[in-house]
């Protein structure tokens, strides 16, 4: 697998991208990368990473040749970054030589490239990608499905959690085939209960949107469709993934995040105020540890951004080395399973059936 990482963007910048590629590939050894961003910090960023020099010394990327073995680390020089402040669609018309659009560009153009990964803008990322990225044949529109822990300690994806705003209950049924496939081949999970994000669990409840929606789930072939589900529920564990519109999944996965981040300060101020909390606090030591460790974003990767032709990983704009080298697996684990062509097979299922009801 050959993977683009964009160094730019982020927080951390070429301290975490950089370090988590190589930590990556030395954990697989099937992986190569190529970093865009500015050479010299890369460079920098990769002696230190790897200072022994094991992939040999990083190469300016040059169009492969045909049935040449490309390098295990390449590098594109393009040091402008687009800002998570700056307007998405503009940004990508004007910075088409900064790292993340320079990125997509070889994604799309060069055939040996899998996948990119990024910390950079998601409003950029969603615009150059769908843009620049043909979608999979039969998909409206591609959508995120970040990955959240549960308290029975799986995992429940979101899909979608901001790319797509207005949708169509059609939109819904194709995000629960794309979800589903994506939990059974990167994760394993078999056969993955699917909700409808809704003000109830009534069948009757919610929106038109959401009416219209949940019949269409019940019976979209290969979509183990549980019914609605209220946002309190969702790491709850008894469902896999959560389908929605963009805007309602965008809220209900911050909404979940930052109440996390609250209560665990919220827990550490009270500790210290009282000297018994402090003594009770030594000897839970370890399970603090370990419930902050659970609750760490970082080690879940990124939201995978799917429906694309090509692989695209979307990590946290404060993305550790940690999370990064997640993101890369993610990535492989995504090309590993054949998961663009499953998601292909569903559809045609769906389309097979749609067919059927119409003749009928």
């Amino acid at each position: 697998m050959r993977l683009i990482i964009d160094t730019l963007g982020g927080d951390r910048g070429c301290a975490a991208t950089v370090p988590g590629g190589i930590a990556a590939m030395k954990a697989h050894p099937e992986i190569s990368l190529i970093f865009t961003g500015n050479e010299a910090d890369i460079r920098a960023a990769l002696r230190a990473a790897d200072p022994s020099g094991s992939f040999g010394e990083p190469a300016v990327y040059t169009v492969p040749e045909e049935g040449k073995q490309p390098p295990r680390i390449a590098i594109v020089h393009a040091p402008e970054a687009i800002s998570g402040e700056e307007k998405p669609s503009l940004a990508v018309r004007e910075k088409t030589e900064s790292s993340m659009l320079r990125g997509i560009q070889l994604l799309r153009s060069d055939p040996t490239c899998d996948a990119l990964v990024s910390t950079g803008s998601t409003g950029a990322l969603v615009v150059a990608s769908t843009i620049g990225i043909p979608r999979v044949r039969g998909i409206r529109r591609p959508a995120f499905c970040p990955i959240l822990p549960t308290m029975t300690g799986g995992i429940v994806g979101v899909c979608d959690s901001g790319a797509n705003v207005d949708i169509t209950p059609q939109m819904l049924v194709q995000f629960a085939i794309m979800g589903s496939r994506y939990l059974e081949g990167a994760f394993g999970v078999r056969n993955p209960r699917v909700a409808l994000l809704n003000i109830g669990t009534e069948s009757e409840k919610g929106d038109a949107l959401r009416k219209a929606a949940y019949p269409m789930l019940q019976a979209a072939p290969g979509v183990n469709f549980v019914g609605n589900m209220e946002s309190r529920d969702l790491l709850s564990g008894n469902y896999d993934l959560i389908v929605c519109d963009g805007f309602a999944g965008n809220i209900l996965v911050k909404t979940t995040e930052g109440t996390a981040l609250e209560l665990l300060r919220k827990i550490k101020k009270d500790i210290y105020s009282r000297r018994i909390y402090q003594l009770g606090a030594f000897f839970m030591r370890k399970m603090f540890a370990e419930q902050k460790e659970f609750l760490n974003y970082q080690n879940y990767g990124g939201s995978v951004l799917l429906g694309l032709d090509k692989i695209v990983v979307k990590g946290h704009g404060s993305s550790d080395e940690k999370a990064v080298a997640r993101c890369v697996e993610q990535a492989l684990a995504m090309q590993q399973s054949n998961l663009n062509d499953r998601i292909k097979a569903s559809l045609e299922a769906l389309k097979a059936l749609e067919k059927t009801t119409e003749e009928a």
